[in-house]
């Protein structure tokens, strides 16, 4: 059996048995848990960030990642990296 046999005998594999799983009732599915975490809206991010402020008054870098979090170390701080949180 050459590689292509191979190759075309697994892909007809693989398609008979979606298939197979395609002709199943659904009713034997399990349904998805309910997500209970919303997204969180760009106010409630920068209340958070204000929050995790020092009580002495001391700001926060505020600097953003691609993700949408914030850096947490002091503002204007010397060192090179963020520290997101």
């Amino acid at each position: 059996m050459s590689k292509l046999d191979a190759m075309r005998a697994m892909r007809e594999a693989n398609y008979a048995a979606s298939q197979a799983r395609a002709d199943k009732p659904a009713a034997a599915t399990r349904p998805k848990p309910a997500t209970a975490a919303a997204p969180k809206s760009r106010a409630a991010t920068q209340a958070r960030a204000g929050s995790a402020a020092d009580p002495a008054g001391e700001e926060l870098c505020g600097h953003r990642n691609m993700s949408g979090r914030t850096c947490t170390r002091e503002k204007a701080h010397s060192a090179k990296s963020h520290r997101y949180s």
